[in-house]
């Protein structure tokens, strides 16, 4: 063998034995990276919201509780009031309800910066109201006592008073397939999330004093709010809550009946009254 071709091969192996140096190196590094000694973790995932069904899916026919809800012509309704998932807009912490009463919308925050969204009914011009609460008590096709301030302006209502027995759970009964009772502090405040049979209604101002959604998603919802959730309403995300002390709606409902079990003792969130 020449001594050029000696040295030729000299460099080849020195080259190749350098290059797997390097590559060993670049794989122990992109394994784990260390600080002082230490292993450093990668960051964990961003938690992504599962993909929600299609809308056929979402608003078809349910049986539920022995009752059979109808499909809701989900067609006729302005797509941005069906359910579906958003980036957040409100900031606030996972769990937590925000009703946007300027947009006839109901965010439930999810973590990873997202929120599921939903349209909603409001009380019309009168019965508006704003302010913070907790979710302090769940029904599924509650009891519906109308309160004396709207038997008094509806007395074809009397038949339904808290001393009748009220109106029970069913189709007709304006608090739907379910209701979400709003308290602040340990004050029922006679709000109330809730379902409505009157899915035309949703995106509109025409009910008292409550924030209806389709039946379909006040389940949905009802499913995913843990206890105690905090609720905040507002007449603008990021706008502050408007509830003039002169002001005060009539509310959907008489009170949580005597007796029942609530959730728990609820923090006090505001004093306001709505």
């Amino acid at each position: 063998m020449s001594t050029t071709e000696i040295e030729s091969y000299r460099l080849s192996r020195r080259g190749f034995l350098n290059a797997a140096a390097l590559g060993a190196a670049s794989i122990a590094v992109s394994a784990c990276t260390t600080v002082g000694g230490q292993p450093v973790q990668p960051p964990p995932p961003v938690s992504v919201e599962p993909p929600l069904l299609d809308y056929a899916t979402m608003y078809a026919p349910v049986s539920d509780g022995g009752f059979d809800l109808p499909g809701i012509p989900f067609e006729k309704i302005d797509e941005q009031f069906l359910r579906q998932i958003v980036p957040d807009p409100t900031g606030q912490r996972p769990g937590t309800i925000v009703v946007d009463t300027a947009g006839h919308h109901l965010y439930l925050v999810r973590p990873g910066g997202q929120a599921i969204r939903y349209g909603v009914g409001l009380g019309r011009a009168g019965f508006e109201w704003s302010g913070d609460a907790v979710v302090q008590w769940k029904q599924k096709w509650p009891k519906w006592t109308p309160p004396d301030e709207m038997i008094a302006r509806q007395p074809e209502l009397a038949k339904y008073s808290a001393d009748n027995g009220g109106m029970p759970g069913g189709l007709t009964n304006p608090l739907g397939a379910r209701a979400l009772y709003l308290f602040q502090g340990n004050q029922d405040t006679l709000y109330r999330l809730h379902g409505s049979p009157e899915w035309n209604s949703i995106g509109k101002s025409v009910s008292s004093g409550c924030v209806r959604l389709i039946n379909q998603d006040i389940i949905d919802l009802y499913d995913r709010v843990p206890g105690k959730a905090p609720v905040i309403v507002t007449s603008g995300i990021g706008e502050p809550m408007d509830a003039p002390a002169n002001r005060k709606a009539i509310p959907i409902d008489d009170g949580v009946p005597e007796g029942s079990i609530l959730l728990g003792a609820a923090r006090t969130i505001s004093d306001s009254i709505f």
